[in-house]
């Protein structure tokens, strides 16, 4: 029999009451726990810091909404690193992989997560393609969706982000989240911006959470309406400032989230980091803890344990109570991480792909003036007649919707850094096709450009830049790699590989961190762009179930109204 016993301040959450006590662990579930009172000589008296007696011990983090796929690490290599940060378990959406390799890439990631000492419960895509307004490397219909719901490793519907299907009633829609109501397992939910009778009508339809609330007032609206609401805190979109008031009435019915997360990110912080800036808000110790360790266990029904007699051994010990350092991470009572260093073990993945694009010619980059123009000749003029581009928001997923005039030469439509509007490009990666263009605002690259295969939802690729000379270059370079991120300018040039469905690497965790963090440098020091985060920003561009504008393969498309402003072909 493996068995142990670890003594602390134990924080009994629903109780909302901290005790000095022991925790005997047999074969990976708690066997008791009992008080020792009065507590050893020397504990002492202030209860929510414990660094020099033993720690404070709690059940685990989770994070209860996140697609593994976007930290560029498969899930075992993500595990390795989110297990020092006291993250014990994830709601994981394989949405991504989804919208490329289909079902293949869904049993790829719950394999792969059985690899490791870690909970991953995964969800079965609701929404693959994403729209038909892109061009994506797979569908699930609804018996697809159905077959998933079936198996005990899959535990809810993953968000339904196609909410005007909801409202209009679509039958494929409806299927599946029957489904998952037939098997009793929850629907999760993603409508930014959806207010009033509409957000009850959605609601009612039976999604059960929203992890898309930009504003409080849209997410007392809903939570009026019995849902529930993921405070979000990404690489790029950043609601936790907006919303984290509402914690104070509200933390029943509340998770925490970071919804997409860059290996960087992830290695420097995670849920512990929501904790602490939480409690830093003022907000009450113990309803931080009901949202980030409680709630998401009991909504999803997850097989994770709360610190009961009975519960698998999964807990965690922290120095204290504000900044939440985790000291010890343990999982079926297997100690995974201790003092800042993770102990999971990984062996490299398989590789899956669907890369079928070939590399691509300058010409292929020129984004012609409409022949009605009568600004066109050899003279550089500026364009009067306006066109639309995208204004990206830095941390944030919405854009805003701009008229531009953007400067044209021979013909062309060219990008203007000195006005920081820059031209951007999607490449179907799936086939050889016209390559889409637009223009957008507020990346702020003087030099260079920038691309990526991580493009949601269908990962085709997406890249910024000053020229078409450069835009090919960094396009090229995701293709010769099939898939990764990729920055050049002058002869200077980075490419961080992702040979798995173009979106995760094979490499360790924190190797691949360390070479994100390389190239997110150059892009912001040496290469001018302003955003905090210019390629998870750069990862939304193309993602047209976040308003307002976005631009996919097939063209130009506008968000609010779900219809293209312009086409690269007709339809």
């Amino acid at each position: 029999m493996n068995s142990f016993k670890i003594q602390g301040h134990i924080v009994d959450i629903p109780a909302k009451n901290i005790f000095y006590g022991e925790v005997l662990v047999e074969d990976g579930k708690i066997k008791s726990i009992a008080a020792i009172n009065p507590p050893p000589y020397g504990v002492p008296d202030n209860k929510y810091d414990r660094s020099s007696a033993g720690g404070l011990i709690l059940p685990g983090f989770i994070d209860s909404h996140v697609h593994i796929e976007s930290s560029m690490l498969v899930p075992a290599e993500f595990a390795k690193l989110a297990v020092v940060h006291g993250t014990v378990g994830t709601i994981s959406d394989p949405h991504e992989i989804a919208n490329v390799c289909g079902l293949e890439g869904v049993e790829f990631m719950i394999a792969n997560g059985k690899t490791v000492p870690f909970k991953f419960h995964f969800g079965a895509p609701s929404c693959v393609p994403a729209t038909v307004f892109e061009t994506a490397g797979a569908a699930l219909d609804a018996q697809d969706v159905d077959n998933l719901l079936q198996k005990d490793d899959i535990f809810y519907l993953s968000e339904m982000m196609n909410f005007p299907g909801v409202l209009h009633g679509d039958e494929e829609v409806y299927k599946k989240i029957a489904a998952a109501k037939k098997y009793g397992k929850p629907v999760d939910g993603h409508a930014p911006g959806l207010r009033g009778e509409e957000a009850e009508k959605y609601i009612k339809a039976g999604i059960s959470t929203d992890h898309e609330c930009f504003t409080a007032v849209e997410a007392l609206d809903k939570l009026g309406y019995g849902m529930k609401i993921l405070i979000r805190e990404g690489s790029a979109a950043k609601n936790f400032d907006a919303l984290i008031g509402l914690m104070h009435e509200h933390h029943d019915m509340m998770m925490f989230c970071s919804d997409d997360k860059h290996p960087d990110s992830l290695a420097a912080g995670h849920i512990d980091q929501l904790c602490a800036r939480a409690v830093a808000k003022g907000i009450d110790v113990f309803k931080v803890l009901q949202a980030a360790c409680i709630n998401p266990v009991e909504h999803y029904k997850m097989n994770i344990g709360l610190l009961r007699e009975g519960d698998a051994a999964d807990f965690i010990v922290v120095e204290d109570l504000k900044d939440f350092k985790v000291l010890q991470t343990y999982i079926d009572g297997k100690l995974v991480a201790e003092s800042g260093k993770s102990r999971i073990r990984t062996n490299p993945p398989e590789l899956l792909n669907n890369f079928n694009c070939g590399e691509k010619a300058i010409e292929e980059f020129g984004f012609p003036v409409p022949a009605i123009s009568p600004h066109e000749g050899e003279k550089s003029v500026e364009h009067k007649e306006p066109v639309y581009a995208i204004e990206a928001l830095d941390g944030q997923l919405i854009t805003n919707k701009i008229v531009c005039h953007p400067i044209v030469k021979n013909g062309y439509y060219e990008s203007d850094p000195e006005n920081d509007l820059l031209k951007i490009v999607v490449v179907n990666r799936y086939k050889n096709a016209p390559i889409a263009k637009a223009f957008i605002k507020n990346f702020g690259l003087k030099r260079g450009a920038i691309a990526s295969s991580v493009a949601h939802d269908s990962h085709n690729i997406v890249a910024v830049g000053v020229d078409d000379e450069n835009l090919m270059k960094a396009v090229n370079l995701v293709i010769k790699e099939r898939g990764g991120v990729s920055a050049i300018y002058q002869d200077t040039a980075q490419v961080l590989p992702l040979p798995i469905a173009g979106l995760m690497s094979h490499d360790d965790g924190y190797t691949v961190a360390a070479s994100y963090t390389s190239i997110d440098n150059m892009v912001k020091e040496e290469m001018g762009s302003t955003l905090a985060a210019p390629f998870m920003t750069l990862s939304f561009m193309a993602l047209l179930v976040i308003p307002h504008l976005k631009l996919s393969d097939l063209g130009l498309f506008n968000g609010d109204e779900f219809r293209f402003v312009n086409r690269v072909t007709p339809p």
